[in-house]
């Protein structure tokens, strides 16, 4: 029998990143490969992963250096220990851990950033620093991994990485299927838009509510109902108040912790998504948009753009553009014939792209091509 290809993947657990390791080791062929995680967090509830050794490690969120230093010595020794043939990081976090394991163990390291640190901040001293940090680590033997196109040309074009050091793996999801039959468990006006988002900096669910505010000027029914509200969600209070602020608490509904079987339901049954992100990598909660069927209308940013053919399955709307994003959501609200269109032209692509029974052997082929010891 012959030895499995071992892969140690290195993330902090949450969000997208997590859906990305539950995928990647449940669709990559058990017979061929062996799954490693160091889980950023120490927290062993709902990671439901398969074909894997976990080990927890509480990395945090952010960077703390004395802290940061005795975790790493750890993840090293757990590296030794394991003798991986490919570390794998996710995020910001773990793809600085990976790189810095990949050159001290001596192993290849191959780095998928979902949406760069840079990006997350709008102060100019802390984009730096984070910008200083890739552009140093990129010195250390690795490559990227980019989640879409758009994160591709990122890497190369700012952060200047030789085309032959980054590769795309797109994130992907399986069907949804078995919902009909299936309930939620809150009362729901029956007509309303949708996004999934944590109040935050990157998902400018603020510029949603300014929206959202126009919209009602000309719909005064109009209803949003925005999930994932709870976890990490620091822009939480501002943005209660801007829905205060502008009379909006009847159109809002703000839902927090949801099974994934319910948040389907609620976007199955919407009548259009929408997300103002600042920047993403490649959204899953998009991606499952598409699966769904559903027109959408989203921030023209790295990551939404990969996932609409503009005005063939939804719009792009220039970031912080209050009266286009409006204009293009009461458009898809009253115009059935062309939010019907969009909706099959979205699941079309879904199943072209973002299928990852379809896609898994593109990312089974760069591990063993680009990384498998002869």
């Amino acid at each position: 029998m012959n030895k499995k290809f071992k892969i140690l993947h290195v993330f902090y657990l949450g969000g997208g990143i997590s859906t990305s390791i539950k995928l990647i080791t449940k669709y990559t062929n058990q017979e061929k490969f062996e799954h490693i995680v160091l889980n950023g967090t120490d927290e062993q509830k709902n990671l439901g992963l398969i074909n894997s050794t976990i080990y927890n490690l509480k990395f945090g969120r952010e960077i703390h250096f004395f802290k940061d230093v005795v975790l790493f010595f750890k993840t090293l020794r757990i590296c030794l220990k394991e003798k991986p043939d490919l570390i794998h990081g996710h995020s910001a976090k773990g793809g600085i851990i990976s790189k810095l394991l990949g050159f001290f163990a001596n192993t290849p390291c191959l780095h998928t950033p979902q949406a760069y640190s840079y990006l997350s901040t709008q102060n100019k001293i802390k984009k730096a620093f984070y910008f200083f940090i890739e552009k140093c680590l990129k010195v250390l033997p690795h490559k990227i991994l980019a989640s879409s196109n758009s994160e591709k040309v990122r890497a190369i074009e700012e952060l200047n990485y030789p085309e032959n050091r980054v590769f795309t793996f797109s994130n992907a999801i399986s069907q949804i299927t078995d919902l009909s039959n299936s309930k939620t468990e809150f009362f729901l006006p029956k007509k309303y838009i949708c996004s999934v988002g944590r109040p935050s900096f990157q998902k400018n669910i603020e510029y949603m509510i300014e929206v959202l505010r126009e919209i009602k000027k000309t719909d005064s029914e109009i209803h949003l109902v925005i999930m994932g509200v709870g976890f990490y969600s620091p822009n939480l209070e501002s943005v209660k108040n801007k829905i205060k602020k502008y009379d909006l608490e009847e159109n809002v509904t703000l839902l927090e912790w949801l099974s994934r079987e319910s948040i389907f339901n609620i976007v199955k049954s919407s009548q259009l998504y929408i997300s103002t992100a600042r920047y993403e990598g490649l959204p899953y909660a998009v991606i499952e948009a598409l699966a769904l069927k559903k027109a959408l209308v989203l921030t023209n940013v790295d990551g939404n753009k990969d996932l609409v053919d503009d005005g063939q399955n939804g719009y792009l709307v220039d970031e912080n553009n209050v009266s286009d994003f409006k204009e293009k959501v009461i458009e898809l609200l009253q115009n059935d014939e062309k939010r019907n269109r969009f909706e099959i032209n979205s699941y079309e692509k879904f199943s072209e792209s973002f299928d990852i029974t379809k896609t898994i052997t593109q990312l089974e082929e760069i591990y063993l091509k680009e990384f498998h010891k002869q």
